[in-house]
């Protein structure tokens, strides 16, 4: 009777396992809501997902933001990931029978107790497909945690490369200010003298407010970025960490996309095969405990007469078909999506390459206005607007670093590569 009455907690259990789960002990729940390569449940696309690596450079500004962002995270995935996998383990024990206590009124003065005991004998696959639901399910939560987990790094990230964008392009913007406000002083000089009218000033003041807006611009940004990523990782970005980290190449690994298209597919599956026996006829074997003692008998279900039954015979065998075809087009997605940043990156290389020569010819030509000028040979004018033009050449420039640095984090970012593994 003890024996029967503990499959009202979860059914039968082997010995040695009737309070224990495969490899997490009671007291530390928390380490269901990690991805595990061990254990009942665990499976190919999570142990690919706890041995991705991260090529964030280790102890590296990226690094320390993509950990500060992810220890900020709210962890709904990981609570989903633990959910997921306590209902696979509670599906994995479907194998055993199922008891269930029941309780009858037999008169106005008595009730009468029952214990039914039900094995099926032959569901044709169904219970089998119910534990690979509830796997491709936990699957799909490890996938789920490992997108939004990257997903939440490269958002971080982001913000950080906007902000040190601003701050590069805000000191260029800064030091021409201070340029032309040098120039905008020696008009004004010379309007005091008589030796030049409003025409020359006005030009030179508007190319100053022109930059000092510019500026002023770049400043706002850095200090709006700055803030989104405080408010994202819960804490201010200390004042030493700036730069940027050198990137590897993205690992060739099957894209995060891939891995959620193979459970989604490995569930539709499965949910094929339950509707398809469901439709079938079943046996399962039962007893009755009672008062009375065992009374033994077999039941015979599942079978449907409907009109539309051999459609459901016909759609379920039609289902393999659709996920092999969704899976590829994941697969072709993917591939395209890959190749296409991977493109773009190498175009922003071939144009800083090209653009370090056109700098640097522009700064040479600076340098020969300004002598000019001092010889009488140039306006200031002249000066003004080859100074207004070498600025936003030069800050060109410098976003193409920041660029392709966001680029070669979408890459890592869609791959999974931004946060280890091992870590979620």
């Amino acid at each position: 009777m003890a024996v029967l009455l503990s499959g009202c907690q979860g059914g039968l259990q082997p010995p040695g396992r009737a309070a224990q789960g495969a490899g997490f002990a009671p007291s530390d729940p928390a380490l269901l809501q990690r991805l595990s390569p061990d254990g009942s449940t665990a499976s190919p696309i999570i142990a690919t997902l706890a041995a991705r690596r991260s090529l964030l450079p280790p102890n590296g500004t990226f690094a320390r933001i993509a950990s500060a962002v992810q220890a900020n995270s709210p962890g709904v995935e990981p609570a989903e990931l633990g959910l997921a996998r306590l209902r696979a383990e509670a599906a994995s024990r479907n194998i055993w029978p199922s008891v269930t206590p029941t309780l009858t009124l037999t008169s106005l003065s008595g009730l009468a107790a029952q214990l039914v005991i039900d094995q099926p004998l032959i569901d044709h696959g169904r219970r089998k497909a119910e534990r690979a639901r509830a796997a491709a399910e936990l699957d799909l939560a490890a996938v789920t945690l490992s997108t939004r987990q990257n997903a939440r790094a490269f958002e971080g990230l982001s913000l950080y490369l906007t902000a040190e964008q601003s701050r590069a392009q805000g000191e260029i913007a800064r030091r021409a200010t201070a340029r032309l406000a040098e120039f905008h002083g020696i008009v004004t000089a010379r309007i005091e003298g008589g030796l030049s009218d409003r025409t020359e000033e006005q030009i030179i003041a508007q190319s100053l407010a022109e930059m000092q807006a510019t500026q002023a611009s770049d400043d706002e940004s850095r200090r709006q970025a700055l803030a989104d990523l405080a408010a994202l990782s819960g804490q201010a970005l200390p004042v030493t960490l700036s730069g940027l980290d050198p990137l590897p190449d993205a690992p060739n690994n099957d894209a995060l996309s891939i891995l959620r298209a193979e459970a989604e597919g490995a569930r539709l599956l499965a949910e094929a095969r339950i509707t398809r026996a469901n439709a079938l006829p079943g046996l399962s074997a039962n007893a009755t405990l009672s008062e009375d003692g065992v009374t033994p008998g077999l039941s015979a279900g599942g079978l449907r007469l409907g009109l539309g039954n051999r459609a459901v015979l016909q759609a379920a065998g039609a289902t393999p078909n659709l996920v092999a075809r969704q899976q590829a087009e994941a697969r072709q997605t993917a591939d395209r999506r890959r190749i296409e940043l991977q493109g773009r990156i190498a175009q922003l290389r071939t144009r800083q390459a090209q653009g370090q020569a056109v700098l640097r010819q522009t700064l040479g030509n600076l340098d020969l206005y300004a002598e000019q000028y001092r010889i009488g040979r140039r306006s200031l004018t002249d000066l003004t607007s080859q100074t207004a033009a070498a600025a936003r050449l030069e800050r060109d420039q410098a976003a193409l670093v920041y660029e392709i640095a966001r680029l070669q984090l979408e890459l890592a970012r869609d791959a999974g590569a931004l946060i280890d593994g091992a870590r979620l």
